[in-house]
């Protein structure tokens, strides 16, 4: 890490001091005239968000006049409790990599860890001994000295606009982290900044907000890619910076598809920056939206740099109507209402999108859409499914057990019913086939089986494509009633394209 502007060159054992001694006063300014509230829906359509979705920052186990040790044994037993099927994983919510060798070289030391999904969009990260670890999902590092449960998530910047006084601007994600605060050394803070080699005239701190009142506190370092911050208790935090330079963003490009019974193509365009954030606001926003949409996956990371100010242009091969025509970009972290461009074609025609820099007439980001992109399985839109979806499905009946086959063109089922369908062994022994060397990881991350199960299994010392189906039984098993093909597809739809494909085949 390089140090941060206006942090002394001191120990970490020494830092409190150092920081104390740089640091300006560390109550904010709460005047709603300093509230980043421009409208930039001027130039574009926007949505407002819905902010009473979001987990409610509570008091941490942990804190004085509590037993942390108590405290956070009876808050992990609730947040078990709570915990969601792997199945209802959202892919918004993971981490966005920058096109960025500089800043993507960062941190790769660390232990990476993909914690548990919980209900209200929140995480569960279980660790045994003191390390340094990173959550594959968001991008948080914590140190820690010890056995602890930590349960974070991700919050909206618009619900605390106030609190953001100019100078200084969002830096990165805001998150509510909670745990034994006697456990947790340091957190670092993802930021969604290009720092490159232009650093020296920045500051970062961190926007610490206790009973909506905020206070700045020290970093005591930063990297290209993170803000680490001594912890000093535990409520809502997330990185601001301070420059006299311009900012580059990282940039994402998200694509939603208007679902409804129109031949027509309808997109929103959104232009982000690369901030978990501002990227939920975005999810949210559509979500609530009195229209239906369905999200479009394409690579969302911007080749270049987004600077504030800067303006860009949508471009589109063949010409379809785009509203606006061109944006000013600015960093809509603190903006209840999301700016978007609008593309809408006649007929559903293959098209390539493109971002486009009006200074300098560079592409920013580009992606073709095509046919398969949107079409969607049962639903009952004005959208036929292309020939080659249908000769995409019939190669695979082809892998499936012959009475498989018989069975479907004898039922003829529609998928919908299909998959609701409890998996038979014939099925779950092809399926195991095609599980790769990772069918331990599986086990215990996308089907929730205990390690003792697997330990059983490996006991046996069977074939590995019989063990793997001894695994998807123990997972049937569990799931009773619920061991439908629906279920398992959603358990597995991270896992490999082949696995998918077979899964598609009994759907």
């Amino acid at each position: 890490m390089s140090r941060g502007a206006g942090v002394a060159e001191s120990s970490v054992d020494h830092s409190a001091s150092s920081e104390e001694k740089d640091c300006p006063s560390p109550n904010l300014n709460t005047s709603k005239d300093s509230k980043s509230g421009e409208d930039s829906g001027s130039e574009s359509g926007s949505e407002s968000d819905s902010d009473n979705e979001e987990p409610k920052p509570e008091k941490t186990n942990g804190e004085l006049g509590e037993s942390p040790t108590e405290g956070a044994s009876a808050q992990a037993k609730e947040w078990e409790d709570k915990e969601l099927p792997t199945g209802h994983f959202n892919s918004e919510s993971i981490k966005i990599e920058p096109h960025c060798e500089h800043c993507n070289a960062e941190n790769k030391h660390n232990e990476q860890v993909t914690p548990r999904r919980l209900s209200g969009g929140q995480f569960l990260m279980k660790v045994d001994m003191e390390g340094v670890y990173e959550c594959t999902e968001t991008g948080l590092i914590f140190e820690v000295n010890g056995k602890v449960d930590i349960k974070y998530c991700i919050l909206s910047w618009s619900k605390y606009a106030d609190l953001v006084v100019k100078p200084w601007a969002v830096g990165g994600p805001l998150f509510d982290v909670k745990c034994d605060p006697a456990c947790l050394t340091s957190i670092q803070f993802p930021h969604s900044l290009c720092l490159g080699r232009h650093d020296a005239n920045m500051t970062f701190r961190v926007l610490h907000i206790k009973n909506s009142e905020a206070s700045l506190e020290c970093t005591v370092d930063h990297s290209a890619t993170h803000v680490k911050w001594h912890v000093s208790s535990l409520s809502p935090v997330g990185p601001v910076i301070q420059s006299e330079e311009t900012l580059y963003h990282h940039g994402a490009v998200i694509l939603y598809k208007v679902i409804d019974h129109n031949p027509s193509l309808s997109f929103r365009v959104y232009v982000a920056t690369n901030n978990e954030s501002f990227i939920k606001d975005i999810s949210k926003s559509v979500k609530h939206s009195s229209k239906k949409f369905m999200k479009i996956d394409k690579p969302p990371v911007c080749h270049k740099l987004l600077q504030n100010g800067k303006k860009y242009r949508l471009v589109s091969e063949p010409e379809a109507d785009i509203t606006p025509e061109e944006i000013e970009f600015v960093d809509g972290s603190l903006l209840k209402l999301k700016s978007y461009i609008e593309v809408y074609l006649e007929q559903p025609v293959e098209f390539k999108l493109l971002l486009v820099e009006m200074d300098s007439e560079e592409i920013v980001w580009k992606a073709k859409l095509r046919e398969c992109d949107w079409v969607q399985r049962d639903q009952s839109q004005n959208i036929s499914k292309s020939s080659t979806g249908g000769n995409r499905r019939r190669k695979m009946n082809i892998t499936l057990p012959e009475e498989e086959v018989y069975d479907k063109r004898m039922k003829q089922v529609d998928t919908s019913a299909g998959a609701e369908t409890l998996l038979t062994d014939a099925q779950l022994i092809t399926l195991a086939g095609k599980l790769g060397k990772e069918w331990i990881k599986i086990a215990i991350v996308n089907l929730d089986l205990d390690i003792s199960d697997i330990d059983a299994i490996r006991e046996k010392k069977e074939d590995v494509t019989i063990s793997k189906f001894r695994m998807l039984q123990k997972w049937k098993e569990k799931e009773q009633s619920n061991a439908t093909v629906r279920n398992l597809y959603n358990c597995l739809k991270n896992v490999s394209a082949e696995v998918q494909e077979v899964l598609e085949g009994f759907l």
